[in-house]
């Protein structure tokens, strides 16, 4: 029987060997042949919504990064058991292994975007795989691997042994002594450790962590925005309140959040990219990048929202977005009259469900092709997505959009909607303190508090907050941009004595809706509740 720990040790390294090889390999075919990425790709829509909130609302953007190092020790603690197996069994152990290993490769294969040879760099991880297990597994869990197990002692009649004298190959210290780690084992664990690091090394230099820390720089260069048609009016200073430690009115997009389903942002080549419109039209539209630039795209500043964004938190962000309005193509398909939605498709496999009135009500509705004045970024959607106002981005921010499809609310459903979030979610007022932070200490005397509330499509008519348990007092607003951007706000209170204090704040919409104050979770749309911080005065 073989040891079990060493076992399960080779199994675990053979993973990493066949995960490793087959990532690093990947690297010269694309993000569709990497296994760990084509893994957690499908585990994603598989994943039940009690399990995706509370892993979005712990990581946030870390999401996709928690996935894959969860599918990577998953997969190393099935080769972990497999190796216990072998121990005991090892031609069904070898056999088991050679299955699982097969499973990846079958993703990949049944991947729309995928094509035969993009197998290859998981086959060569299986080959490499089995034949570490088979050789570690031969030479390093047998009993016989420890080293040459010393002969048996000679046998001597007990006449021919001396008075008082130890039996030839019998030491005459204490017997319990335990002999040192023989040179077999120590070598054994040494070319082990070696080859799953080996194994590592080849994960983190590998196709996945390349695609997570994508730099699809070559891709963005291709694009060149024209002039806007319509520039959006420059932002005021005084929309930003002179506060250390509050938030950019316009938001960066490396800070700009993100939430979606694709683990790693597809390389999309602009030139290859094109718009369908289709479903209950009159007349079917495509539509390439270039007929897209040559329209005349407008810019707008726009604040979008993500539906998990925790009371407070901050999944929210304020860009300027340049596109094309989304109704000017609609009206080119001439959609029924009994049509009610458009469901957005994303390259990647991503849906989402869009009132249709939203798309044409004279909002701002984008399909967007720059941000902050240059293309997109991958991760925020390169080279086109859908950007809506006043509505959170599941049902209408569409990333990688390739098709809008006219349909109705009653005969199709979205990715979100068919795991419990509402079908229109229409954005709820809100509003966060930014300053102090939670759990600072800050000095005696008079304190300065600030932060931001949006309420998109309606505008922010005024913002309250209050100190511990005091009475509302108004706070001074930034000037208002649009009433889809979010708006900034101050105010201060004099003489806060020492100890620990809370800082409270609510908004009030520009159509009288109040913050309300009940808590509540993000599904089916949108978590509520007034966002209050703890902090220390010394």
């Amino acid at each position: 029987m073989r040891r079990p720990f060493r076992a399960a040790l080779v199994g675990v390294v053979a993973t990493l060997v066949l995960f490793g090889a087959a990532d690093l390999i990947a690297r010269a075919f694309g993000p569709q042949a990497a296994p760990l990425l084509a893994l957690g790709q499908t585990i994603i829509p598989l994943t039940p919504t009690e399990v995706v909130k509370p892993v979005i609302e712990l990581f946030g953007t870390n999401d996709k990064l928690f996935l894959i190092l969860s599918t990577g020790f998953a997969a190393m603690v099935l080769g972990g058991l497999i190796g216990w197996l072998a121990s005991h069994r090892l031609r069904p152990a070898t056999v088991l292994l050679f299955v699982a290993g097969l499973v990846p490769l079958l993703v990949i294969l049944i991947r729309p975007e995928s094509n035969v040879i993009d197998i290859i760099p998981t086959l060569i991880g299986l080959v490499l795989g089995m034949a570490v297990f088979r050789v570690l597994m031969s030479s390093g869990t047998s009993p016989n691997e420890i080293g040459t197990a010393p002969a048996a002692p000679r046998k001597f009649p007990a006449a021919a042994i001396p008075a008082g004298s130890s039996t030839p190959g019998e030491s005459s210290s204490d017997s319990s002594e335990k002999p040192a780690t023989s040179p077999s084992r120590r070598r054994f664990f040494v070319i082990t450790g070696i080859i799953g690091a080996a194994g590592a090394a080849a994960v983190a230099a590998g196709q996945t962590v390349a695609s997570l820390t994508l730099d699809a720089g070559a891709a963005v260069a291709k694009l060149v925005l024209p002039t806007p048609a319509k520039k959006a009016p420059p932002i005021p200073a005084s929309a930003h309140p002179d506060v250390k430690g509050l938030v950019p009115f316009v938001t960066d997009p490396k800070d700009f959040y993100r939430i979606d389903t694709a683990l790693a942002p597809p390389v999309i080549d602009p030139q290859e990219w094109s718009l369908r419109i289709h479903g209950m039209v009159e007349s079917e539209v495509t539509l390439t990048m270039d007929d897209l630039l040559d329209l005349p795209l407008e810019e707008h500043h726009i604040t979008l929202t993500c539906v998990s964004n925790p009371v407070g938190g901050d999944l929210v962000g304020n860009a300027t977005w340049l596109g094309y309005p989304v109704r000017e193509l609609l009206r080119r398909a001439n959609p029924n009259k009994d049509a009610d939605m458009v469901l957005s498709h994303s390259i990647d496999g991503f849906s989402a469900s869009t009132p249709i009135e939203a798309l044409t009500d004279g909002r701002d509705s984008l399909l967007a092709v720059g941000m902050n004045g240059s293309p997109l970024p991958p991760e925020h959607g390169f080279p086109a997505r859908l950007v809506v106002p006043g509505l959170y981005g599941f049902v209408s921010a569409t990333k990688w959009v390739t098709e809008l499809e006219v349909t109705r609310f009653d005969e199709k459903t979205a990715y979100w909607t068919d795991r419990g979030w509402d079908a229109k979610a229409p954005i709820l007022v809100a509003s966060r303190v930014e300053v102090p932070k939670p759990l600072a200490k800050v000095p005696a005397g008079d304190l300065v508090v600030g932060g931001t509330a949006w309420a998109q499509q309606s505008g922010i008519e005024r913002v309250d907050v209050k100190l511990d348990d005091g009475d509302w007092t108004s706070a001074e607003l930034g000037d208002e941009v649009n009433i889809d951007t979010w708006r900034q706000w101050k105010t201060g209170f004099s003489d806060v004595d020492a100890g620990l204090h809370t800082v409270t704040v609510r908004a009030i919409d520009q159509d009288g809706n109040v913050q309300t104050p009940e808590r509540r979770k993000s599904i089916p749309n949108s978590a509520t509740g007034h966002h209050h911080i703890q902090f220390s005065v010394e």
